[in-house]
């Protein structure tokens, strides 16, 4: 780990750093960071020389799917700093062509070597399409999440936003989902994950605590 004389970390991922990391050490570095940021135990970065370190190139670890809500903070919540981490944001943390060449571009491109999809407790656009909100544009954006509600099983009479046990279950379920749409929608990165190059991974976000929870 590099340090400046004030303790702080200043260095920024290299192209050589970057080649020694696996997909499996990636992961770990995303756990171990959310178990600093669950324990308040951050590191502490001098983002002004990381920011002059980063103007000419780029090598981040992984690529973030989330959520666009403003209390999931993505490089936070795994404790990464700037040229870590390649983060795409939409309501309900789905795939569309730019967000799967996106993908492709931080994966194949830029040599990330995981793609974790990150949907989180609580989740506003769930719980819309849950309740088959119609709003604008907003209505077009939750059709992606139906697929999620629709091949929830059970709950039968409870089908709602205001069952967090369905909210969370149709939450996995989008995630799972989203994660089977860039296999089958991106192959470029289905072979890149079937050469394991690339991880491609799912977790959950629990405002409640902080906790990251990587799905099976």
């Amino acid at each position: 780990m590099f340090t400046d004389r004030d303790g702080l970390i200043d260095d920024v991922l290299t192209k050589e750093q970057q080649d020694k990391l696996t997909p499996a050490s990636v992961i770990e570095l995303l756990k171990k960071g959310n178990q600093r940021f669950v324990a308040g135990e951050v590191t502490l970065r001098n983002h002004r020389a990381q920011i002059r370190k980063a103007v000419l190139s780029q090598f981040p670890k992984a690529i973030v799917l989330s959520c666009v809500d403003s209390r999931v903070p993505v490089e936070d919540v795994f404790d990464r700093g700037i040229g870590d981490l390649f983060v795409a944001r939409v309501a309900g943390n789905f795939v569309n062509v730019d967000i799967l060449g996106s993908m492709e571009f931080a994966c194949h491109v830029s040599c990330a070597k995981v793609i974790l999809v990150l949907g989180h407790e609580h989740c506003g656009a769930i719980k819309s399409a849950v309740d088959n909100v119609q709003l604008g544009n907003i209505t077009l954006m939750l059709e992606k999440l139906l697929p999620a509600v629709s091949q929830t099983p059970g709950h039968e009479g409870q089908r709602t936003s205001k069952n967090e046990e369905f909210v969370h279950a149709v939450t996995v379920a989008n995630v799972q989902l989203t994660m089977e749409r860039i296999r089958n929608e991106s192959p470029i990165l289905r072979q890149m994950e079937q050469d394991q190059t690339i991880v491609i991974c799912g977790a959950v976000y629990d405002m409640d605590n902080g906790e990251v929870s990587f799905l099976d």
